[in-house]
């Protein structure tokens, strides 16, 4: 009798696991990205000219060292980092300590994200709330995050998916997850079942985050 893609070791036992793994380094990453992403757009937005609190100075500073997290690569990254990685979390493998480059990477593709969402508030509602005495506090979060909520949520929907591929290249260096599993014997064991279920999943993964992004931006957006 041929052999079923369940009597596969690797599919049949360390599937769901690896799967666990996945989810988890994106759920956490996706988690702490947002919560230092946004105010670190918030404040790349407000120190823009003709913005809440104009400062080019700090501007520049904040948006090259942006710049310069979203352009180092991801696998160069993770590896740059071990010595930190180690530090913070005692270990350079498995999926918590693939979390930290994650995060690193994330943060700054999200808060740039996050300033392009806020730059689409109507100037007017902004200049309205400050005709009525609101405070530069009381503007970012009565108006201008209610009011580019859906954008918010689609740009987390953006850095979830991105996230979700980054912790496929982390399983080239021991991190884990459905990425580690399909190199471990998809490709260097030639096991093509293992590699075509690991695919299949993180494309379900995508399209369920996907899915529910869309779902609470439309349902957020009342314009």
């Amino acid at each position: 009798m041929d052999r079923t893609w369940l009597d596969n070791p690797a599919i049949s036992s360390e599937l769901l696991p690896a799967l666990g793994e996945t989810l988890a380094m994106t759920g956490w990453a996706t988690a702490i990205s947002i919560a230092l992403g946004l105010p670190l757009g918030v404040w790349l937005f407000t120190t823009t000219p003709h913005s809440l609190a104009p400062n080019r100075g700090i501007h520049q500073v904040v948006s090259t060292i942006v710049d310069i997290g979203r352009s180092i690569p991801f696998i160069v990254l993770i590896v740059a980092i071990i010595p930190f990685t180690r530090l913070l979390v005692g270990t350079a493998l498995g999926w918590k300590a693939a979390v930290v480059a994650l995060t690193l990477s994330a943060i700054p593709f999200y808060a740039r994200l996050v300033e392009n969402a806020l730059h689409e508030v109507s100037a007017g509602k902004v200049e309205a709330a400050q005709m009525m005495g609101a405070t530069r506090s009381q503007i970012i979060r009565q108006v201008l995050i209610p009011e580019a909520l859906p954008g918010l949520i689609g740009a987390a929907t953006v850095t979830a998916v991105a996230l979700v591929n980054y912790t496929a290249m982390a399983g080239a260096v021991g991190a884990g997850g459905l990425g580690d599993l399909a190199i471990t014997y998809g490709y260097h064991r030639y096991q093509g079942d293992v590699m075509i279920v690991c695919i299949v999943l993180l494309v379900l993964v995508v399209g369920l985050i996907q899915l529910i992004g869309d779902r609470l931006a439309r349902l957020v957006d009342h314009r």
